[in-house]
């Protein structure tokens, strides 16, 4: 590889992204693996997430959507639970080519008591036409009534 390819920022945080993306991937993985819990074991999951916008008068547009099909494995120990998934996304934007890009996951869970529980989650999906990797996290409190 040239040596002004290592200069190229994009390069050097794709590579970043991808190593980060396979240590958290790898330690999800890990900790439901090893945990000496009931693994409900793998699944499949199908999700579609679509986007409107605007207001007023004009009312709200269609802006486009993105379709996960998902393999996964999740698992639980006492009162900590997580998983991880990964698989193709099928991005359709409005007026545009549809593309296959790669997205997944890993989340967790924590009983903080019997009423409230932690969750968060990771996320990754790649844009290969903007050249890089989106990520993005979740992390909230679930208060039971």
């Amino acid at each position: 590889m040239p040596v002004s390819a290592w200069c190229d920022t994009s390069l050097r945080f794709r590579r970043f992204s991808f190593y980060l993306m396979k240590s958290l991937l790898i330690g999800a993985a890990s900790a439901v693996a090893f945990a000496p819990a009931a693994i409900a074991g793998p699944f499949i999951n199908v999700e579609n997430n679509a986007g409107w916008s605007g207001a007023g008068e004009e009312g709200l547009d269609f802006t486009g959507s993105a379709t996960d099909f998902h393999l996964g494995i999740e698992g639980s120990n006492n009162n900590v639970s997580g998983g991880l998934q990964a698989g193709p996304m099928l991005v359709a934007p409005e007026n545009a080519e549809t593309t296959v890009e790669l997205s997944g996951k890993a989340f967790g869970s924590v009983a903080l008591s019997p009423k409230a529980d932690l969750y968060g989650e990771i996320s990754f999906a790649t844009a290969e036409e903007m050249d890089y990797t989106n990520f993005g996290t979740k992390v909230g409190v679930k208060f039971k009534l």
